[in-house]
């Protein structure tokens, strides 16, 4: 099946550039050149990804990022910006964007990082199996399904983006290891983010708002002072 692809920019140059290049490469690709109608456009279709500027009319690309992880948490979510203000960009991955790239860019550059974030995601069956016979992953009170990219706290389910829960399955297979913020970046993104470790201490403070019992002291994932990070196992009391 064809992978739907939603792209928001207001230049119509990069429009076109973007979805010739996109379609080439096998994508079906829907456009917007505002918030207002790539909200409406993402709440009545169900995309494999989208590409979503920052700087766009009616509702810029922060809101829409925000708006739409209210009601979807599992679409992956490039967002592009055209400033080199690391604020735009922590903000952005704060609300709920899986990615970032600045401009300019190339479309082969692009092409490639929409490739490589539905490579990570599009082994996910798409359901009818029953948890009995899938992998369980058990750690406190914290149970991971992998196959569906389910998580359950204390029996209760937690919303993950897909690149949260990768971070967090990463994490889990390194269970009691210290992993440094570029080991977390060039395994979990899969690319280099020039020292731009940032992106990692947002999605574990997004983890630990989710299902820390007090995110202030985590007792899953620890801060290594100097280091990075490590998850272990809560004592049972």
């Amino acid at each position: 099946m064809t992978q739907k692809l939603l792209v928001v920019d207001d230049e119509e140059s990069i429009i076109t550039l973007l979805t010739y290049n996109l379609e080439q490469s096998g994508y079906e690709v829907n456009t917007a050149m505002d918030g207002k109608t790539a909200l409406e456009k993402a709440k009545k279709i169900s995309y494999d990804l989208i590409v979503l500027d920052l700087m766009i009319p009616e509702l810029d690309g922060l809101e829409v990022c925000r708006q739409v992880r209210q009601y979807n948490q599992s679409v992956p979510i490039l967002m592009l910006t055209a400033k080199d203000d690391e604020f735009d960009k922590v903000l952005g991955l704060e609300l709920g964007a899986d990615d970032y790239m600045t401009k300019p860019f190339s479309p082969r550059e692009l092409t490639a990082r929409v490739r490589a974030i539905l490579r990570r995601v599009e082994h996910l069956p798409a359901g009818g199996k029953e948890k009995e016979d899938e992998e369980v992953i058990h750690l406190g009170s914290l149970t991971l399904y992998p196959h569906n990219y389910e998580v359950y706290f204390e029996g209760n389910p937690v919303d993950l983006t897909p690149k949260e829960f990768e971070l967090l399955l990463y994490l889990i297979h390194h269970k009691g290891r210290v992993l440094t913020r570029d080991q977390l970046l060039n395994a979990v993104w899969n690319y280099e983010f020039v020292g731009d470790t940032r992106i990692v201490d947002v999605h574990i403070s997004h983890l630990r708002d989710k299902f820390e019992p007090n995110s202030k002291k985590p007792i899953y994932i620890k801060t290594i002072r100097g280091l990075g990070y490590k998850l272990e196992e809560p004592f049972k009391r």
